[in-house]
């Protein structure tokens, strides 16, 4: 059998070189694949200046890392940062990298649809980083899939594609470094090349000269954070009856252990506890999804159906705020939009519609909604999910 190519050449209308249906069968979550000129003659949306400026309002989750290269020694400030910080760096070895920015920056928000064949609610955010020559923040792993689109300058890129690599940390840095990186590949990005890694490959991305990356992260949430956040919902809902019960109890053989039985009746009430059909899970992991990291939320309104429907004959238009993030799940012929970690009922063609990345609502939209669902629309406009 042939093996795959590590690096393909994309183009206009293959932005990864290949269908996504290829791309999510031979690569997705299984190996790397660099794509030159992805985008042709790209240019980023956003400039060196415009990103130092966003991470310097309240919000925005900025973070500058540092390389003391001649001791190998870290820094790292968390954001937002003073506009007078940044005359005082130096020209090299240093990065500045910004979470959400498409939150912020319609242009850098259409990048999505590079990865429009994915469940919106797979996408976490676009993260861009500038780093002035030297800049990096050092070899490491993620436990999410990320494509890195060069955007401006020159970024080289080192992985280690093998199979188990070492993947032990620093103790000595105040952000995840490995210990030992040997690189299986190395390249140099030119702007419109991006570089797609699953989870668990080790890299490193090295400035060459002043540049811009933006990294499409995906969501990827642990068993952990999620088995956090069911159990503490669960919680608050659980039927009080079910209780640990032993009416097969026999005469204990040593009143002090905790027996094989006693681990079988603990692992049955602890599994009917955490029952779910599909249509209360698909609603829980929905809420749970919907919880956005950005400190800003959505900001309720005291608005009327009457004063809704006046401004919409004026010409108004809804659209969903960026302080939220939505998705919906299936109930029945219904559908439960999610957003802030609540949910709305609503048909299922008006939650699909308001989770498209170009939702919106105008007169003529608003005329084709049914009684249910324009009151569902005014809820959102009430709790600030549409603006």
């Amino acid at each position: 059998m042939k093996a795959l190519p590590i690096e393909v050449r994309g183009s206009a209308g293959q932005p990864l070189g290949m269908s996504p249906a290829a791309f999510l069968r031979d690569y997705w979550q299984k190996r790397p694949l660099l794509i030159r000129q992805a985008l042709p003659g790209f240019e980023s949306p956003v400039s060196p200046d415009d990103l130092a400026g966003l991470s310097c309002i309240e919000g925005t989750l900025g973070r500058l890392i540092r390389h003391d290269r001649r001791r190998d020694r870290w820094q790292l400030e968390n954001g937002p940062f003073a506009e007078e910080r940044f005359a005082d760096l130096p020209k090299r070895d240093w990065t500045l990298l910004v979470q959400d920015v498409d939150r912020w920056d319609p242009e850098v928000r259409a990048l999505l649809g590079l990865v429009g064949f994915l469940p919106r609610w797979r996408v976490d955010d676009v993260m861009i980083s500038y780093a002035v020559p030297g800049g990096s923040v050092g070899a490491h792993v993620d436990q999410y899939d990320v494509f890195l689109l060069q955007g401006l300058g020159q970024r080289r890129w080192q992985i280690d594609a093998r199979p188990n690599p070492p993947l032990d940390f620093r103790e000595d840095a105040p952000i995840r470094l490995l210990k030992s990186f040997e690189a299986s590949h190395d390249w140099v990005l030119e702007p419109g090349d991006m570089l797609y890694l699953p989870p668990g490959v080790p890299h490193n991305g090295v400035a060459q000269t002043e540049c811009l990356t933006l990294s499409l992260g995906m969501r990827a949430p642990s068993a952990a954070e999620m088995l956090a956040a069911f159990a503490a919902q669960q919680a608050l809902d659980l039927d009080e009856s079910i209780r640990y019960a032993d009416p097969d109890l026999k005469p204990a053989a040593d009143p002090g252990e905790i027996d094989a039985a006693t681990l079988g009746r603990v692992r049955a009430t602890l599994a009917a506890a955490l029952t779910m059909d599909d249509v209360a899970l698909g609603d829980w992991f929905g809420r749970f999804l919907s919880v956005y990291r950005a400190a800003e939320q959505p900001q309720p309104r005291r608005t009327s159906l009457a004063q809704l429907e006046q401004r919409l004959a004026r010409g108004a238009v809804l659209t969903v705020s960026q302080s939220v993030r939505l998705n919906y799940s299936r109930d029945g012929a219904s559908a439960r939009l999610h957003g802030g970690g609540d949910a709305v009922t609503m048909s299922l063609e008006l939650a699909g519609q308001l989770c498209q990345a170009d939702a919106a609502i105008d007169q003529a939209g608003w005329a084709t909604l049914a009684e249910a669902d324009r009151a569902a629309v005014l809820d959102l406009v009430r709790r600030g999910w549409l603006a």
